[in-house]
C-alpha cells in the first residue's frame, strides 16, 4: 500500500529525413511483443510541437515511467525534450535492424542512440539506458519490462517522506550521516521527539480499531505470541499508521527510522520489533536505531522487489563447528564467505521460518531488567530463525563528506539453524570476507545493511546509478581486485 504502481508509455520519434511508417511500425511491435500495460503513444515525434502533444497524451493517460523508442535515427532536439518534458524516469532504447531491407527498411537507430546520449548529456538530463540499449521488438520489450522495477524504485524516491523519531543515538554512527544526500534524491525529511511519539500512543488508548488489529496479529502469529501484549502493541501500529498519514504532506509515500532503545520499552512497556515488522510487510520500513539511510535502503528494495525486504545487523562471523557440520561440504562456500545477519526483530514473519514468534529482547533484558528476573517491558521482539531465500544486500549511505556512496551483494540465506537468538539467519555471499574488508570496512559503511529476499542487484545498481550515485561497489571475485586489496595476500 506504499509502493509505486507503474505504468509505462512507449513515445516513437523519427527523424524527418527517415521513413515514419517505420518508427510506428516498430512501436507497434514492440507494444504487441510486451503485451498488457504498456501504453502506446499515437503522437510519433519529429519535431519539438510534436514532443509537447506526445507528453500532453502520456500524462493524460496516467502514464509514470516513459520509455523514448528510436524506431529510426530519431530528431536529436525534440526525442531528448521529452525526457526534459517528462515528470518521472525515463528510458531509451533503439531499433535493431532485420525486419524489413537494408534500403527503405534501414533505421540507422544504432547511429542515433550516440547522439541521443550526447544530447541528454549536454542537457544534463537523466535518463536509463539498457546495457545493450538496441533490439527486436521482442528484446525491446524485455528491457522495458527490466525498466518497470528500476521505475518502481526511482518513483519511490521522487515521492517518498522519512520520518524519524529521535534524536539519533549518539553511539551508534549508523545512524548520524548527514540528511544533505536525502534532498540531492529529492527525498524529505522530518525529524520528531521520542516524546512526540509517545503523546500520540497515549491519545491511541482505546481506540475502537484496536480489537481488529489484535485479531489479525494472532491469526499471523497463531499462539506465538504474548496475550497481554497484544492492546500495547495494537496501539503502537496504529499509532505509527496515522501519523504517516497526518504528515506525509505533499508526499505519496513515507518510511519511519526511529529510536527503539533505551527509554522505548520501559516508556511504552513493550518493544516496538513486531510492529516494526508488521509495517514492513505493509511496504512501509521501519528502520531500527533513527537509521535514515537504512530506511531509505530499506524502501528502495521494497519497490524494485515489490515485496517485504528487512534491515540486518552485519552481525556475527559463523562459527567453525556450525560451518564444519552443516556447511563443509554441502554448500559451495568458504567459512569466510559466511556470516550472520541479525537484529533484534523486526524481519516480518513471511520471511522467518515458521516457528517463529513474538519473545523478549535478550541483550535489553540483560541491560533494563533486574537480573534473575522475568522479562517484562522487553518483550515485542519477532525471533526465529530466517527462511532460506536468495537475497540481495545493500545500502546507500551518505559519508561524512555528504556524498552518496552503495553497495550490493547478492547470495543467499541458507538452510541451516542458527542456534541464537534474535531475527537471525545465516547468510552467505561469494567472496564476503574481502568484500567486507575492501569495501564494508575500507568505504568505512556501517553495520546496518537493508535485505531484499531476491538477487535485485541488476535494479538497484541501475536505480542508484540514476540519482547519480557513483560508488557503487560489489563483490568481486578473487581474480579481480579491489584497490586497497594488497596484491601479495
Amino acid at each position: 500500500m506504499n509502493i509505486p504502481k507503474v505504468k509505462p508509455g512507449i513515445i516513437a520519434v523519427s527523424r524527418d529525413c527517415f521513413p515514419i511508417g517505420l518508427s510506428e511500425m516498430r512501436r507497434s511491435n514492440i507494444a504487441k511483443a510486451f503485451g498488457e500495460g504498456l501504453y502506446e503513444c499515437p503522437v510519433t515525434v519529429e519535431n519539438e510541437a510534436d514532443a509537447q502533444r506526445a507528453i500532453d497524451d502520456v500524462k493524460a493517460n496516467g502514464v509514470n515511467a516513459l520509455v523514448v523508442f528510436l524506431g529510426n535515427f530519431g530528431p536529436e532536439t525534440p526525442e531528448t525534450l521529452l525526457v526534459k518534458k517528462f515528470d518521472g524516469p525515463a528510458m531509451v532504447i533503439a531499433a535493431a535492424e532485420g525486419d524489413g531491407d537494408l534500403i527503405d527498411g534501414r533505421g540507422d537507430a544504432y547511429c542515433g542512440m550516440l547522439n541521443c546520449s550526447y544530447n541528454l548529456g549536454m542537457r544534463r538530463l537523466r535518463a536509463y539506458i539498457p546495457e545493450y540499449p538496441v533490439g527486436t521488438a521482442e528484446e525491446c520489450a524485455r528491457m522495458i519490462k527490466d525498466f518497470i522495477p528500476v521505475a518502481r524504485g526511482i518513483l519511490g524516491v521522487k515521492n517518498l517522506k522519512v520520518i524519524t523519531f529521535g534524536p539519533r543515538p549518539q553511539d551508534f554512527f549508523a545512524c548520524n550521516a548527514p540528511i544533505k544526500g536525502l534532498y540531492e534524491l529529492g527525498v524529505e525529511i522530518e525529524e520528531n521527539s521520542e516524546l512526540d511519539l509517545l503523546v500520540s500512543y497515549r491519545e491511541h488508548a482505546g481506540d475502537a480499531r484496536i480489537p481488529s488489529v489484535i485479531a489479525d496479529m494472532k491469526n499471523e502469529m497463531g499462539g506465538n505470541v504474548y496475550e497481554d501484549m497484544l492492546e500495547r502493541m495494537a496501539q503502537f501500529e496504529l499509532t505509527l499508521l496515522d501519523w504517516a498519514e497526518n504528515h506525509r504532506g505533499d508526499r505519496k509515500y513515507v518510511v519511519f527510522a526511529d529510536k527503539c532503545w533505551p527509554a522505548f520499552p520501559e516508556q511504552f512497556g513493550f518493544e516496538p520489533c513486531y510492529v516494526n515488522s508488521r509495517l514492513a510487510a505493509k511496504g512501509i520500513p521501519v528502520a531500527c536505531e533513527v537509521d535514515i539511510y537504512g530506511a531509505l535502503s530499506e524502501y528502495i528494495g521494497a519497490c524494485v522487489i515489490d515485496d517485504a525486504v528487512t534491515l540486518l545487523d552485519i552481525n556475527n562471523s559463523v562459527p567453525a563447528y556450525i560451518y564444519d557440520e552443516e556447511i563443509k561440504g554441502k554448500f559451495d562456500y568458504k567459512i569466510t564467505d559466511t556470516f550472520m545477519g541479525f537484529h533484534c526483530g523486526n524481519t516480518p514473519s513471511c520471511k522467518m521460518c515458521s516457528g517463529c514468534g513474538v519473545k523478549y529482547q535478550l541483550i535489553q533484558h540483560r541491560l533494563l531488567e533486574p537480573a534473575g528476573s522475568e522479562p517484562d517491558f522487553t518483550r515485542g521482539t519477532l525471533e526465529g530463525d530466517i527462511a532460506a531465500s536468495d537475497i540481495t544486500f545493500y545500502r546507500l549511505q551518505c559519508d561524512s563528506e555528504g556524498n552518496l556512496r552503495s553497495y550490493i551483494a547478492q547470495g543467499e540465506v541458507l538452510p541451516v539453524a542458527t542456534r541464537s537468538f534474535g531475527g537471525i539467519g545465516i547468510f552467505a555471499i561469494p567472496e564476503m570476507g574481502r568484500f567486507y574488508r575492501h569495501v564494508l570496512i575500507q568505504n568505512r559503511f556501517p553495520h546496518h545493511g537493508a535485505v531484499a529476499f531476491s538477487h535485485c542487484g541488476k535494479a538497484l545498481f541501475e536505480v542508484f546509478k540514476y540519482f547519480g550515485v557513483e560508488d557503487i561497489a560489489y563483490n568481486k571475485p578473487a581474480s579481480d581486485k579491489y584497490k586497497s586489496e594488497n596484491p601479495w595476500g
